[in-house]
């Protein structure tokens, strides 16, 4: 595996999503639901969109929503799915994550990614350009598949630097400028493909940004 695998790149989840139906269930992750339930609507940023039912259902909740996604067939599926009455609360962005830097572009109320997994070396700087994006008082969510998901019947490419704990997670933000408000592995019945019944865990980490800190932030996405 190299940090110019296939699997990292848009025409590979073009052609996926050129391949076949519906990707993904529609439904939005009960992880972000649990998470940004509680928070006052504003301005968010959905990373990884694919076809859009998680900042679909952000825009229900009030958010004025930003999908950025890899896959321009998929932001075309997004906004499809889009109903007509919330279509004034999203802006779908086709756009490599890899490429952006901290401190550039626009700040959000919210930061969310779901199961965005690249290897470590990737990982550290995409996701400190993620969190410059929060503005200060907002708040970042990242869920993805835990480690342990290795050891279970569930199908998961066998490659562990993939995969991260929230503590990895917040081991990357500077301690000074954020606020871990959840921390856990939170356990999720599923269904392997052969219909085998399986209990894994979806990594969670909330973190509310404390004050601004782009210098920092910089120096940990290049290191």
């Amino acid at each position: 595996m190299t940090e110019n695998d296939p699997r990292f790149g848009a025409a590979f989840w073009d052609q996926r999503y050129r391949s076949t139906g519906r990707v993904w269930s529609g439904e939005p992750n009960p992880a972000l639901v649990e998470e940004v339930s509680p928070l006052v609507p504003g301005t968010a940023l959905e990373v990884g969109c694919g076809e859009g039912a998680d900042a679909i259902w952000l825009a229900g909740q009030g958010w004025q929503v930003t999908g950025v996604d890899f896959s321009a067939h998929a932001l075309d599926r997004a906004a499809g799915h889009t109903p007509a009455e919330l279509a004034g609360r999203t802006n779908w962005q086709q756009a490599d994550i890899r490429d952006w830097q901290p401190g550039e572009g626009p700040l959000y109320d919210l930061v969310a990614a779901s199961f965005i997994h690249f290897p470590a070396s990737v990982r550290r700087p995409v996701f400190a350009a993620l969190a410059a994006r929060v503005a200060p008082g907002g708040h970042l969510v990242i869920v993805g598949h835990h480690p342990s998901d290795l050891d279970t019947a569930m199908p998961r490419p066998p490659e562990p630097d993939l995969f991260y704990t929230a503590d990895d997670l917040a081991a990357d933000l500077p301690d000074h400028a954020w606020k871990a408000l959840t921390r856990t592995a939170r356990p999720r019945a599923a269904t392997t493909p052969d219909g085998t019944q399986v209990l894994i865990q979806d990594t969670v980490l909330t973190a509310r940004r404390t004050r601004w800190a782009p210098r920092i932030i910089e120096k940990e996405a290049r290191s």
